[in-house]
Protein backbone atom coordinates (compact mmCIF):
# COMPACT_ATOMS: atom_id res chain seq x y z
CA UNK A 1 0.00 0.00 0.00
CA UNK A 2 1.21 3.48 -1.24
CA UNK A 3 1.77 5.64 2.05
CA UNK A 4 0.90 9.07 1.65
CA UNK A 5 2.86 12.10 2.62
CA UNK A 6 1.41 15.27 2.09
CA UNK A 7 0.49 18.67 4.08
CA UNK A 8 -3.14 17.13 3.51
CA UNK A 9 -2.89 13.34 4.95
CA UNK A 10 -1.04 14.99 7.76
CA UNK A 11 -3.99 17.29 8.16
CA UNK A 12 -6.72 14.76 8.20
CA UNK A 13 -4.38 12.32 10.40
CA UNK A 14 -3.92 14.89 13.28
CA UNK A 15 -7.50 15.81 13.28
CA UNK A 16 -8.60 12.76 13.45
CA UNK A 17 -10.91 11.50 15.95
CA UNK A 18 -10.31 7.53 17.87
CA UNK A 19 -11.14 6.14 20.59
CA UNK A 20 -8.06 6.89 22.18
CA UNK A 21 -7.15 10.23 20.76
CA UNK A 22 -9.40 13.40 20.36
CA UNK A 23 -7.27 16.72 19.01
CA UNK A 24 -6.57 19.23 21.99
CA UNK A 25 -7.78 22.71 22.10
CA UNK A 26 -4.78 24.59 20.68
CA UNK A 27 -2.77 26.91 23.36
CA UNK A 28 -4.06 30.41 21.07
CA UNK A 29 -7.55 29.47 21.40
CA UNK A 30 -9.55 31.57 23.53
CA UNK A 31 -13.76 32.21 23.10
CA UNK A 32 -14.82 35.01 20.92
CA UNK A 33 -18.01 37.04 20.02
CA UNK A 34 -20.37 34.77 18.11
CA UNK A 35 -20.54 37.92 16.00
CA UNK A 36 -18.42 40.32 14.05
CA UNK A 37 -19.99 43.73 14.43
CA UNK A 38 -18.18 47.05 13.07
CA UNK A 39 -18.15 50.15 14.92
CA UNK A 40 -16.76 52.20 12.63
CA UNK A 41 -18.52 51.72 8.81
CA UNK A 42 -18.77 54.17 5.83
CA UNK A 43 -22.25 53.29 6.32
CA UNK A 44 -24.86 50.92 7.50
CA UNK A 45 -27.11 49.98 4.37
CA UNK A 46 -30.26 48.98 5.77
CA UNK A 47 -31.88 45.87 4.16
CA UNK A 48 -35.44 45.19 3.31
CA UNK A 49 -36.79 42.54 5.69
CA UNK A 50 -36.46 39.33 4.50
CA UNK A 51 -39.56 36.67 3.57
CA UNK A 52 -39.73 33.48 5.43
CA UNK A 53 -42.70 31.46 3.48
CA UNK A 54 -43.35 30.58 -0.20
CA UNK A 55 -40.01 30.30 -2.55
CA UNK A 56 -41.10 28.25 -4.82
CA UNK A 57 -41.04 24.27 -4.60
CA UNK A 58 -37.86 22.49 -2.88
CA UNK A 59 -37.67 20.07 -5.16
CA UNK A 60 -37.95 21.84 -8.27
CA UNK A 61 -35.58 24.38 -6.93
CA UNK A 62 -33.06 21.11 -6.73
CA UNK A 63 -33.60 19.85 -9.93
CA UNK A 64 -32.82 23.26 -11.62
CA UNK A 65 -29.83 24.16 -9.56
CA UNK A 66 -26.96 24.65 -11.69
CA UNK A 67 -23.16 26.32 -11.82
CA UNK A 68 -23.73 29.29 -13.42
CA UNK A 69 -20.25 30.97 -14.61
CA UNK A 70 -21.58 34.24 -17.06
CA UNK A 71 -23.85 36.69 -15.87
CA UNK A 72 -25.29 39.66 -17.48
CA UNK A 73 -25.16 43.31 -16.57
CA UNK A 74 -28.40 43.41 -14.74
CA UNK A 75 -28.01 44.97 -10.87
CA UNK A 76 -29.51 42.47 -8.26
CA UNK A 77 -32.18 44.29 -6.37
CA UNK A 78 -31.33 45.08 -2.64
CA UNK A 79 -34.27 42.77 -1.64
CA UNK A 80 -32.71 40.33 -3.47
CA UNK A 81 -29.64 40.46 -1.84
CA UNK A 82 -31.34 40.86 1.28
CA UNK A 83 -32.98 37.65 0.78
CA UNK A 84 -30.11 35.90 0.37
CA UNK A 85 -28.53 36.61 3.04
CA UNK A 86 -30.74 35.57 5.28
CA UNK A 87 -31.33 32.21 3.86
CA UNK A 88 -27.52 31.88 4.82
CA UNK A 89 -26.64 33.42 7.66
CA UNK A 90 -30.10 35.12 9.07
CA UNK A 91 -31.54 34.39 12.43
CA UNK A 92 -34.04 31.91 12.37
CA UNK A 93 -35.63 32.00 16.50
CA UNK A 94 -35.59 34.01 19.17
CA UNK A 95 -32.55 34.52 21.37
CA UNK A 96 -30.20 35.59 18.90
CA UNK A 97 -27.74 32.88 18.01
CA UNK A 98 -29.31 29.95 15.77
CA UNK A 99 -29.39 30.70 11.88
CA UNK A 100 -30.97 29.29 8.68
CA UNK A 101 -27.99 27.17 7.86
CA UNK A 102 -26.34 24.26 9.89
CA UNK A 103 -23.23 25.22 11.64
CA UNK A 104 -21.01 22.37 14.59
CA UNK A 105 -21.93 23.48 17.82
CA UNK A 106 -24.17 26.71 16.50
CA UNK A 107 -20.90 28.11 16.30
CA UNK A 108 -21.19 29.94 13.26
CA UNK A 109 -17.51 30.03 12.78
CA UNK A 110 -18.11 31.73 9.19
CA UNK A 111 -18.50 35.74 8.66
CA UNK A 112 -20.33 37.12 5.41
CA UNK A 113 -18.60 39.32 3.39
CA UNK A 114 -20.03 40.58 0.00
CA UNK A 115 -18.51 42.14 -2.83
CA UNK A 116 -20.95 44.54 -3.92
CA UNK A 117 -20.35 45.31 -8.01
CA UNK A 118 -23.95 45.89 -9.09
CA UNK A 119 -26.91 46.30 -6.51
CA UNK A 120 -29.93 48.89 -6.93
CA UNK A 121 -30.00 51.31 -4.15
CA UNK A 122 -26.79 50.64 -2.91
CA UNK A 123 -23.45 51.83 -3.49
CA UNK A 124 -20.71 49.56 -4.97
CA UNK A 125 -17.88 48.24 -2.88
CA UNK A 126 -16.96 45.86 -0.39
CA UNK A 127 -19.79 45.29 2.96
CA UNK A 128 -19.87 42.86 5.92
CA UNK A 129 -23.13 41.27 7.00
CA UNK A 130 -24.31 42.22 10.32
CA UNK A 131 -26.17 39.51 11.80
CA UNK A 132 -27.49 40.50 14.52
CA UNK A 133 -29.42 43.41 13.01
CA UNK A 134 -29.67 42.27 9.51
CA UNK A 135 -28.01 45.17 7.70
CA UNK A 136 -24.77 45.49 5.50
CA UNK A 137 -21.78 47.65 7.21
CA UNK A 138 -20.35 49.55 3.93
CA UNK A 139 -16.76 48.88 4.78
CA UNK A 140 -15.14 50.31 1.40
CA UNK A 141 -16.97 52.19 -1.42
CA UNK A 142 -15.76 51.85 -5.29
CA UNK A 143 -15.55 49.16 -7.91
CA UNK A 144 -13.88 45.87 -6.22
CA UNK A 145 -14.94 44.14 -9.57
CA UNK A 146 -11.61 43.90 -11.22
CA UNK A 147 -9.92 43.09 -7.56
CA UNK A 148 -12.20 40.18 -6.76
CA UNK A 149 -11.83 38.27 -10.45
CA UNK A 150 -8.14 38.91 -9.82
CA UNK A 151 -8.21 37.18 -6.52
CA UNK A 152 -10.34 34.28 -7.80
CA UNK A 153 -7.22 33.52 -10.08
CA UNK A 154 -9.02 35.53 -12.81
CA UNK A 155 -12.33 33.96 -12.91
CA UNK A 156 -14.47 35.77 -15.05
CA UNK A 157 -17.66 34.71 -13.32
CA UNK A 158 -15.87 36.82 -10.34
CA UNK A 159 -15.74 39.77 -12.16
CA UNK A 160 -18.71 39.69 -14.32
CA UNK A 161 -20.81 38.93 -10.67
CA UNK A 162 -23.40 41.42 -9.41
CA UNK A 163 -22.39 40.12 -6.17
CA UNK A 164 -19.69 37.88 -4.94
CA UNK A 165 -20.64 36.62 -1.38
CA UNK A 166 -16.85 35.79 0.50
CA UNK A 167 -16.79 33.40 4.00
CA UNK A 168 -14.50 33.79 5.96
CA UNK A 169 -13.63 32.01 9.16
CA UNK A 170 -12.70 33.04 12.60
CA UNK A 171 -10.96 30.61 13.71
CA UNK A 172 -11.00 30.76 17.66
CA UNK A 173 -14.81 30.81 17.81
CA UNK A 174 -14.80 27.08 16.36
CA UNK A 175 -11.16 26.04 17.58
CA UNK A 176 -11.54 26.99 21.20
CA UNK A 177 -14.11 23.87 21.96
CA UNK A 178 -12.82 21.46 18.72
CA UNK A 179 -9.40 21.86 18.57
CA UNK A 180 -7.49 21.58 15.56
CA UNK A 181 -10.78 19.22 14.77
CA UNK A 182 -13.00 23.18 13.61
CA UNK A 183 -10.64 23.14 10.47
CA UNK A 184 -12.39 20.52 8.90
CA UNK A 185 -15.70 22.21 10.58
CA UNK A 186 -15.32 25.54 9.32
CA UNK A 187 -14.70 23.83 5.63
CA UNK A 188 -17.65 21.75 6.15
CA UNK A 189 -19.96 25.10 7.53
CA UNK A 190 -18.74 26.91 4.60
CA UNK A 191 -20.16 23.99 2.05
CA UNK A 192 -23.21 24.60 3.49
CA UNK A 193 -23.18 28.05 3.52
CA UNK A 194 -22.53 28.11 -0.58
CA UNK A 195 -25.20 25.29 -1.34
CA UNK A 196 -27.73 27.01 0.65
CA UNK A 197 -27.05 29.90 -1.15
CA UNK A 198 -26.94 28.33 -4.80
CA UNK A 199 -30.25 27.22 -3.63
CA UNK A 200 -32.20 30.21 -2.67
CA UNK A 201 -30.36 31.85 -5.87
CA UNK A 202 -32.43 29.56 -7.86
CA UNK A 203 -35.88 30.70 -6.08
CA UNK A 204 -34.86 33.94 -6.84
CA UNK A 205 -34.31 32.84 -10.67
CA UNK A 206 -30.69 33.97 -9.68
CA UNK A 207 -27.62 32.35 -11.39
CA UNK A 208 -24.57 31.37 -8.95
CA UNK A 209 -21.19 29.59 -8.88
CA UNK A 210 -19.27 28.54 -5.60
CA UNK A 211 -15.60 28.94 -5.88
CA UNK A 212 -13.02 27.55 -3.81
CA UNK A 213 -10.09 28.31 -6.18
CA UNK A 214 -8.64 31.92 -4.96
CA UNK A 215 -5.57 33.17 -3.61
CA UNK A 216 -5.85 33.24 0.28
CA UNK A 217 -3.40 36.35 0.72
CA UNK A 218 -5.57 38.56 -2.10
CA UNK A 219 -8.86 37.81 -0.87
CA UNK A 220 -7.84 38.64 3.05
CA UNK A 221 -5.70 41.71 1.96
CA UNK A 222 -9.48 42.72 -0.30
CA UNK A 223 -11.51 41.90 3.02
CA UNK A 224 -9.29 43.48 5.07
CA UNK A 225 -8.26 39.91 7.20
CA UNK A 226 -4.95 39.16 8.95
CA UNK A 227 -5.43 35.75 6.90
CA UNK A 228 -4.64 34.03 10.48
CA UNK A 229 -7.04 34.85 13.26
CA UNK A 230 -9.68 34.70 10.15
CA UNK A 231 -8.64 33.18 7.61
CA UNK A 232 -11.11 33.17 3.92
CA UNK A 233 -12.25 29.67 2.95
CA UNK A 234 -14.98 30.30 0.34
CA UNK A 235 -16.85 32.35 -1.88
CA UNK A 236 -20.16 32.33 -4.45
CA UNK A 237 -20.84 34.88 -7.65
CA UNK A 238 -24.30 35.70 -8.37
CA UNK A 239 -26.04 37.58 -10.64
CA UNK A 240 -28.63 36.95 -13.26
CA UNK A 241 -27.61 34.64 -15.74
CA UNK A 242 -26.02 36.23 -19.36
Amino acid sequence: MTEFSSIGSHFQAQTSYSRHRTPASPSWARPVEPYKEYADVLQWIELPAPASTGGGDLWEIIAARRSVREFSREPLELAQLSQLLWAVQGLTAPGGQLRACASAGALYPNETYVVLNRVTDCPSGLAHYDVRNHRLALLAEGDFSEDIGAACLGQASARQAAAVFAWAAVVERCAHRYGDRAYRYIYLDAGHLGAQLQLAAVALGLGSVNIGAFYDDEVASLLGLDGQREVPVYLTAVGRPG
